[in-house]
């Protein structure tokens, strides 16, 4: 066991031997970490993708610079975020 698991472990241990209460309290607090969030999504977003089929690199630059020669592709043009982004609803 390594460090970084030596970590988990300890941390594990103390997690399961809080209270119900605390536990849920400790869960509620990952659950407003913005990274945390973004981390675990990010997790199970690939643990529900690793059944699909895949292909390699070379296949879909390939594919993609198809598609772009027969216009069926927008890859080449950059959107701004901003224009992406809708604007906040104001109360008035």
């Amino acid at each position: 066991m390594n460090t970084t698991e030596a970590t988990a472990e300890v941390f594990l241990t103390a997690f399961r031997g809080l209270s119900k209460k605390e536990r849920g309290a400790v869960v509620e607090k990952l659950l407003q970490d913005k990274d945390f969030m973004e981390d675990l999504i990010d997790i199970v977003i690939i643990e529900q993708r690793q059944e699909e089929p895949s292909r390699s690199l070379d296949e879909y630059l390939a594919d993609r610079k198809k598609r772009e020669i027969n216009g069926l592709c927008c890859f080449s043009k950059k959107i701004s975020r901003k224009r992406i982004r809708a604007s906040p609803i104001k109360d008035t």
